[in-house]
């Protein structure tokens, strides 16, 4: 294929091909040995007339990172005249140390910022802007601000559970409050005191004059720029007035619509601020959540990632079916009226602890046993045990094989689900064993405190004469979670 460039022969379309065979490492290396140094072929195609030919030459070059290249890359970007295809020099520059260059960069995304820009050539700029702050970024990281304003008024969204918002709303009876379908709005002026409740998933703050927008990039990246955002940050925040944002977008659109639009949001906004906001996927600290409504409008939230959660800072370690801290919070306050003080409790499917670890925080127990098969967890839980400081004694064993030498208060436990490698049958099998052994580890008139996503099968397996339903509550109807407390009562 290189031969074929060197000889003119289709070029454009080899070094389509050639750009897609030195994807691979070793394609790149043979290449580079193949070429022994000698590099003039692309001196020259960086020069040629097809704007397409000079365009795939530079994401070659970019791809192939050769030192000398980056003099060669910013010069043919310093004289490129068409718009489409200056930010390939920039996305190949990314590979290359490129400080000496930071200064030259940073004065073109100043001028672009500032210039008034046809409609004709907006793409193709905001295109340019936003690989010029992603060389700067990658190069300098961001300084970040500093989150000052816990007693400033300001109204929150707090995302809750959709059916059990009194959870968190007992939680908040200092504050004013108003429910709505996803959660609570809360007006405060002393965020302290929200940001330890442990039943919210997310906290969210809303502007005063700035609650939706059009679906229209234009027309929202105008109400955002000219909204009071940067004023709210500015209050809340010690540092410079640049901000680096993400754009979240919940709608149903397709998803790559959905990352167009927020990609020409994003940048859009960045230009109408003169770059005070600044567009970047992997570096930010705040996030503009814009979700669909029902009007087919965006309603519009901030959530700030200065404003440190530290609730479930003890959860170092996951594995791929551990359940949500938040969620665990949740269901321990939902089960909270069940549990007693100073109980013997065992978690049979334990995981990494989060269940524990949350039940314990709430209601203190006396002793805490937790069992997993995966040797792994076992080690994790231990260490998040450790951060929490709780004290939890874990055994890798199967729950089936388990043996002790008194009887437990309380089990409280998440129970597996068919997902992954399970198969519902054998889920419904730890099920049958889990009802047929539970008597040989509770005391009687224990409690089972169950997170179960097969209702069904507590239904039919948990045996009437044995277990007495004393509460169930369903968490989501779409996933078929269900939170059930059920009472054991031996046999006379």
């Amino acid at each position: 294929t290189f031969d074929n460039i060197k000889q003119g022969q289709n070029i454009r379309q080899n070094l389509i091909k050639l750009k897609a065979e030195i994807k691979e490492e070793f394609q790149k290396t043979s290449l580079l040995y193949y070429m022994g140094g000698d590099y003039s072929v692309f001196d020259k195609l960086l020069t040629d007339e097809d704007a397409k030919v000079r365009k795939n030459t530079a994401l070659i070059m970019g791809e192939l990172k050769v030192p000398l290249f980056l003099d060669k890359l910013y010069q043919a970007y310093h004289v490129e005249s068409q718009l489409f295809v200056k930010s390939s020099y920039l996305a190949a520059m990314k590979g290359f140390n490129y400080t000496s260059l930071l200064p030259d960069l940073k004065e073109r995304l100043d001028f672009l910022s500032h210039m008034e820009i046809e409609e004709s050539n907006k793409k193709h700029i905001q295109e340019e802007i936003s690989h010029l702050s992603a060389l700067i970024i990658a190069n300098e990281g961001i300084r970040k601000h500093i989150f000052t304003g816990y007693d400033i008024p300001s109204q929150l969204v707090l995302l809750t559970n959709r059916n059990y918002k009194n959870i968190t709303l007992e939680q908040l009876k200092k504050s004013k409050t108003k429910a709505f379908n996803a959660g609570i709005i809360v007006r405060t002026n002393d965020l302290k005191a929200i940001l330890p409740i442990r039943t919210y998933s997310e906290l969210l703050f809303m502007l005063e004059d700035l609650k939706s927008c059009k679906m229209d990039v234009e027309e929202a990246a105008a109400d955002i720029a000219n909204s009071s955002l940067l004023d709210f940050l500015n209050k809340r925040h010690k540092g410079s007035e640049q901000y680096y944002f993400r754009i979240e977008l919940k709608s149903k659109l397709p998803l790559d619509k959905k990352s167009v639009f927020t990609k020409k949001l994003g940048s859009e906004i960045s230009r109408l601020t003169n770059q005070k906001f600044i567009n970047s996927t992997t570096n930010y600290e705040l996030e503009i959540r814009l979700i669909e409504n029902k009007e087919g409008n965006l309603n519009v939230l901030v959530k700030l990632y200065t404003l440190k959660d530290e609730r479930f800072q003890y959860r170092k370690n996951s594995i791929a079916t551990s359940i949500q801290p938040v969620n665990a919070a949740f269901l321990a306050s939902l089960a909270k009226e069940y549990m007693k003080e100073g109980a013997q409790v065992l978690d049979p499917f334990c995981g990494v602890g989060t269940m524990l670890i949350e039940r314990n925080y709430l209601v203190p127990a006396n002793t805490m046993y937790g069992l997993d098969i995966y040797a792994d967890a076992i080690y994790k839980g231990k260490e998040n045990a450790k951060e929490a400081h709780a004290i939890i004694h874990y055994v890798n064993r199967d729950f089936f094989d388990f043996k002790h030498e008194y009887l437990f208060d309380e089990i409280f436990t998440n129970m597996p689900r068919a997902i992954g490698h399970k198969e519902e049958n054998e889920i419904y099998q730890i099920y049958r064993r889990f009802f047929e052994k539970a008597p040989q580890h509770l005391e009687n008139d224990g409690i089972i405190i169950m997170y179960t996503h097969n209702r069904d099968y507590v239904k039919k397996l948990a045996v009437r004469s044995v277990y007495y339903l004393e509460a169930e509550y369903e968490i989501s109807r779409k996933e078929g979670a269900y939170l059930m407390i059920i009472r054991y009562k031996k046999h006379d």
